[in-house]
């Protein structure tokens, strides 16, 4: 079999020019039910959750989104259960100086309506992502590539360039020294000509050129579920083993639990916090508990009263240090969280433990109680403090703990304030019009410590919930994305983080484990670095 080559100038990765082999083109083979397109015996059942927004792959930036796209598109690379690379689309991606690279794609590749991938549709749909004029959650992933702007709509990137029907150049404006390792991020999926007719619409039952496909036009039935059956077209690492996937959107993760134990679930990738003292014994040898690319935090608005220059600098120093991260870690989650000392993970190359300023994580009533009357001598508090959550996803047993943490050592009202799903709590994160602290987190799109920083917390980013601006810090990033060294690269981040840690833009709670399970109905189940399933690699026992 033919072996793949990509060439990356990233961290963590290879030096400028280096050769990295990727895996072979292909599988053994998969189950031949599946080569018909259309569902067989040996679907696959497994958790999600409505996703907020249409499926467009530069407009969702959340995980239930996530895990659709990342089924039904295939990018120019993908990773494998390591967070190593592999090529899918692209036959080669050649770094040719700091700031150039040049993409070959293979040839013959299609979409499931018969078009074929070529250069143009990576393009035009990076094009789109770009364009201010779009409003795209994922833009600021193309704001490295020279054209992008800020201050005006660009409907066309200066930076991309085609050669061919195979080949196209991409231009930087600056040294990103892990850009093409971002690649196989979703903002990156190519979309087909069909797309652009009418994107809303096209959003709803989306065409694609992934392992899976749609079982049908209406196979997205918001807030149930989305059935997936397998691209017979496809060519790729990921082929899948299985007929489809059937992705059931749950109201409450104990409800999938539920189901899982039942046999009427056949993968869950999160344990709910009731299971987590018994899921090992229920669940025999069917379960993983291993360290993932998650971050868990909360996010407190500037603009919320109380939490804006000086005052909130003090308030929210003293919020963390009355959190008692140790404890809750042990007592609600059962030992699959670790407290956090940084921004990012462990799993992640360049981590660091020992960054200048960590001790606002530590748990520290006499500081924060110092702090907080620091802040009511600026301005006395008033009214409460809560943290919103969403109920579909297992949060109020932390929730609570955090609160009553809070509220015991700074002697104020606090609690949690549910929503009813993701979709609801994200909408009014996203239109700003939340009014109170809210949970946040990262699921890393790859495996690299600046998509932890960029983000979430660079000025204007698209997941920047907070609307976090700080000059020193954004120069510090862009130091380090444009360092070719990746230890020196490493340290500008580690800085940066310092940064964070007086600023605190989000509060840092813990670093999850993946601690998911599956009934006796599969076999090889696998969860990735980014703790999601390797779900074209599981079989139906």
């Amino acid at each position: 079999m033919k072996r793949n080559k990509v060439a990356l100038s990233g961290v963590a990765l290879l030096g400028l020019g280096g050769i990295l082999l990727a895996g072979c083109a292909s599988g053994d083979g998969g189950n031949g039910d599946g080569g018909s397109g259309a569902a067989g015996d040996a679907v696959i059942t497994t958790n999600g959750t409505e996703p907020q927004n249409p499926l467009i792959p530069t407009n969702t930036n959340e995980v239930g989104g996530g895990k659709i796209l990342d089924s039904i598109f295939s990018g120019l690379i993908s990773y494998n259960a390591n967070g190593e690379v592999e090529n899918e689309v692209a036959e080669s991606i050649t770094v040719d100086s700091p700031t150039q690279l040049t993409v070959k794609i293979k040839e013959g590749l299609t979409f499931t309506d018969g078009e074929e991938v070529t250069a143009d549709n990576f393009i035009k749909a990076w094009n789109y992502g770009a364009a201010l004029d779009n409003q795209q959650l994922s833009s600021y992933f193309f704001e490295d590539i020279e054209g992008f702007s800020w201050d005006e709509n660009v409907e066309e990137l200066s930076g991309l360039q085609q050669v061919d029907d195979y080949t196209f150049t991409i231009t930087l404006n600056k040294p990103a020294t892990d850009f093409a390792q971002r690649l196989g991020y979703s903002a990156f999926y190519p979309l087909p000509d069909v797309a652009f007719e009418d994107m809303e619409a096209f959003g709803e039952s989306p065409i694609g050129n992934g392992p899976y496909k749609l079982a049908s036009e209406d196979a997205w039935v918001h807030d149930e579920g989305i059935s997936l059956v397998v691209n017979e077209d496809y060519e790729g690492p990921r082929e899948p083993q299985n007929d489809g996937l059937e992705i059931r959107f749950y109201a409450s993760q104990d409800a999938a639990y539920a189901d899982l134990l039942s046999g009427e679930l056949d993968v869950l990738d999160q344990i709910p916090e009731a299971a987590l003292e018994t899921y090992q014994d229920e669940l025999g040898e069917n379960w993983v508990n291993q360290p993932a690319a998650i971050f868990q935090s909360f996010t407190i608005p500037e603009y919320l009263p109380h939490f804006a220059g000086e005052e909130g600098q003090l308030r929210r120093q003293a919020i963390s240090m009355a959190i008692n991260r140790e404890e809750i870690t042990d007592v609600i989650f059962q030992g699959t969280r670790t407290p956090a000392s940084d921004f990012t993970s462990p799993v992640i190359d360049g981590w660091s433990e020992e960054l200048e300023g960590s001790e606002v994580l530590d748990y520290d009533p006499e500081t924060a109680q110092e702090l907080w009357a620091q802040a009511d001598a600026i301005s006395p508090w008033e009214g409460s403090f809560q943290i919103a959550y969403n109920s579909d996803g297992g949060h109020q047993g932390w929730v609570d703990a955090v609160a009553n943490s809070i509220a015991g050592t700074l002697g104020i009202d606090a609690s949690g304030a549910p929503y009813p799903d993701f979709a609801g709590l994200r909408e009014e994160v996203t239109n700003r019009t939340i009014t109170t602290a809210f949970r946040t987190g990262w699921q890393a799109d790859y495996p690299g410590l600046y998509n932890f920083l960029g983000p979430l917390y660079a000025t204007n980013a698209g997941s920047n919930d907070g609307d976090y601006s700080n000059p020193e810090f954004d120069e510090l990033l862009s130091q380090g994305i444009s360092s070719t060294d990746p230890d020196a690269a490493n340290e500008l981040f580690q800085q940066a983080q310092e940064i964070l840690l007086q600023d605190l833009p989000a509060t840092p709670l813990w670093y999850s484990n993946v601690t998911g399970g599956w009934a006796d109905t599969v076999d090889n189940v696998e969860f990735g670095w980014n703790s999601v399933p390797l779900h074209y690699n599981i079989t139906k026992g």
